[in-house]
């Protein structure tokens, strides 16, 4: 049941925009736009919402870290829903690609996460079985993925006294791509002594434990992963193939024939056109997976050829994890004005690469089947959709049949006061402003334009005796959420940053926010960008922002017209309703683990810090999932050696970093 449990009721402008959304989507309207400032409450709007309506959902966010957190947030909203968390597994990820000019072929490399593995299962698994579902997951959940009449065909109902062979069950599980190892149980895996057979779910995180009598299906149990206790009976259990690829052998046998067609015909462009070479890798390539497909019933990489086995023809959309949902799901994108863009873009990277792997005889044509949805094909899989934005971009805009307004905050904070101040003198009159925040206790936010110019300003500011740090693209996450707290903890009180302040930081201590060359066009100066960067003084009750510039600009204009008319109508609220606006008063928690964090030393040093490391290493996981769905190679590899590092140094080891030719030492913050 989607109930929402939480100690908060709706209040401000939550009532009227969960009503809007409500009867929208109750109206059948395609696309809505909840509009909502900072800190106004979206996310428990849109838990009210999925209450309201009862229909499963899918919640999308533009990166993993942000997924986490949404995660988390739902699960507290709908502790006996099935939350799920869908995201991409991969800790390390080298597609297969092809340099013509190098005449170098890497080979597909990958390190898969298995918990992750295990929540994308339970995901899908859910979403056949419970009407109670809400799945958050990053933009990887529209890239290809097996079909789902297949995966649900596939399963095994077991019940207590119900006649099964044990030949036939580990045929079964093998047909599922369980793989038996009698030695290590793990997910995914089936192990069988006698007539006892122990397998673990892809999608659970306790093994059950088969006991047959001759032909008979005896007990079923849950089990202990590492003790084997009995931790409780069953008298039935449903299993689900252990991989999302899967294929009935009829399946299988019919695309070994569409394959084998499609090898010929292609072998024959390759020789017709001299190009023996091509020629023959392909078809040494396509005749050993079609022998072990022939033989297991799959092969590693047969999502390359899903086309024949889901017997699609060319071109055809994909199946993707939106396949799995009932038909009246809905969808909710966070930060649309991001997100809406990256479904966009995934489409046109994945064809580059795979176009010159077929080019060069190491994949078939089909192989361009494997896919990520293109923009057309995720509206048309989506159905009803809520963007939720405090910015919604162009596309969000024209597309909404209703806009929701949420402006209001329950706090009774209002948007901050914006003024324009002239270029010239601007540092030094930003040296006054700090001071008398710092006096106060409180801090300050500056974004600049280019990473050169936050260095220098943070340099001449220490010169002066101001507590400052900057914060810029090469700075990693870790470092960052360290910045951030010891900036929230008063161990200095100017940050100084460019793009990375514009969203998702929860500042309240933060009263002052200086935009410098705030007249330069860009789109670090859009109007978007403006209204996210204001934002962040909007979390207290002196907050207050200085656009710095000699023009002033449409963009300013439209940000500033925006803030005002937001402002005013907060202001026009409180006073109606008696309310008087206070700073939020929030403890300092560490942005993964959610847990308070006491006063720490001013260097920020983790070093030596064994739940500090444990922290760091989440993270970093964190970020090389991200820069691996990126397709920065580089940084993961570079990620995954600091995770060693980490790993060593809480086994009481050392670890030699790898040294890379022409690598730089980058520059860190000062503090």
């Amino acid at each position: 049941m989607l109930k929402v449990e939480s100690e908060y009721t709706p209040a401000g402008d939550q009532p009227t925009a969960i009503r809007s959304l409500v009867d929208g989507l109750d109206s059948g309207l395609r696309f809505q736009t909840l509009l909502g400032a900072t800190g106004t409450g979206k996310t428990y709007s849109v838990a009210q919402v999925i209450e309201k309506t009862g229909r499963p959902a899918l919640i999308m966010a533009p990166n993993k870290i942000l997924t986490a957190q949404l995660a988390a947030e739902f699960r507290e909203f709908f502790p006996t829903a099935a939350v799920e968390f869908f995201i991409s597994y991969y800790d390390y990820y080298q597609p297969e690609a092809y340099v013509p000019g190098k005449d170098l072929f890497i080979e597909k490399d990958a390190a898969i996460n298995q918990e992750i593995e295990r929540l994308r299962h339970s995901a899908t698994r859910n979403l056949l079985t419970r009407r109670d579902t809400i799945v958050v997951a990053s933009v990887s959940c529209i890239y290809g993925l097996g079909d789902p009449a297949e995966y649900r065909a596939l399963n095994i109902l077991l019940k207590v006294g119900e006649q099964m062979s044990r030949d036939e069950m580990l045929s079964r599980l093998i047909s599922m791509q369980y793989e038996r190892n009698d030695i290590e149980l793990s997910a995914g895996r089936f192990r069988a002594k006698g007539e006892i057979i122990e397998i673990w779910p892809s999608y659970d995180e306790q093994p059950l434990r088969i006991q047959l009598f001759g032909d008979e299906i005896e007990k079923i149990q849950i089990v202990h992963s590492l003790t084997g206790d009995k931790l409780g009976d069953l008298d039935a259990s449903v299993i689900y193939p252990a991989k999302h690829y899967v294929a009935s052998a009829s399946n299988v046998e019919r695309s070994i024939v569409t394959i084998q067609q499609e090898l010929d015909e292609r072998l024959e462009y390759f020789n017709s056109v001299g190009k023996l070479l091509e020629a023959q890798r392909l078809k040494e390539r396509t005749l050993y997976d079609l022998e072990m497909m022939k033989v297991l019933g799959y092969c590693s990489g047969i999502e390359n050829y899903s086309r024949h086995v889901d017997g699609r023809r060319p071109g055809e959309t994909p199946f993707t994890m939106l396949d799995y949902f009932p038909e009246d799901f809905v969808t909710f994108i966070d930060e649309s004005h991001v997100t809406v863009p990256q479904i966009g873009g995934m489409a046109n990277g994945d064809r580059a690469r795979k176009q010159t792997l077929v080019d060069y005889g190491f994949r078939l044509p089909s192989a361009m089947d494997n896919r990520p949805l293109n923009f057309q094909e995720f509206l048309e899989k989506t159905g009803q959709t809520v963007f939720v934005s405090a910015t919604p971009g162009p596309f969000e805009r024209e597309v909404s049949d209703s806009i929701a307004d949420q402006i209001i905050r329950p706090t009774g904070l209002v948007d901050p006061p914006v003024t324009v101040r002239p270029i010239q003198g601007q540092i030094d009159d930003l040296l006054g402003m700090i001071r008398g925040r710092a006096e106060k206790g409180e801090r300050v936010l500056i974004t600049t334009l280019t990473k050169r110019m936050s260095e220098d300003l943070t340099e001449y500011l220490l010169e002066r005796g101001v507590r400052a740090r900057y914060m810029h693209s090469d700075i990693d996450s870790v470092e960052r959420q360290v910045i951030i707290r010891d900036l929230r903890l008063g161990h200095y009180d100017v940050l100084i940053g460019i793009n990375l302040l514009r969203e998702g930081l929860d500042l309240p201590e933060v009263s002052l926010v200086a935009i410098l060359d705030a007249d330069k066009p860009g789109f670090l100066r859009s109007e978007r960008a403006l209204i996210q960067t204001i934002g962040r003084a909007a979390r207290n009750v002196g907050g207050e922002v200085i656009l710095y510039g000699d023009s002033i600009t449409p963009a300013m204009k439209s940000a500033m017209d925006e803030t005002d008319r937001r402002r005013e109508k907060q202001t026009a609220y409180n006073l109606e309703h008696g309310i008087t606006p206070t700073t939020i008063i929030k403890g300092v928690r560490n942005v993964i683990r959610g847990e308070e964090v006491a006063e720490l030393p001013a260097s920020g040093d983790l070093s030596n810090d064994r739940d500090a490391l444990t922290i760091q290493l989440t993270d970093l996981e964190l970020d090389m999932w991200q820069a691996s769905e990126d397709l920065d190679f580089e940084l993961a590899a570079s990620l995954r050696d600091q995770i060693r590092s980490i790993e060593a140094k809480l086994q009481g080891k050392n670890f030699e970093q790898p040294t890379v030719p022409g690598q730089k030492v980058r520059k860190r913050g000062r503090r």
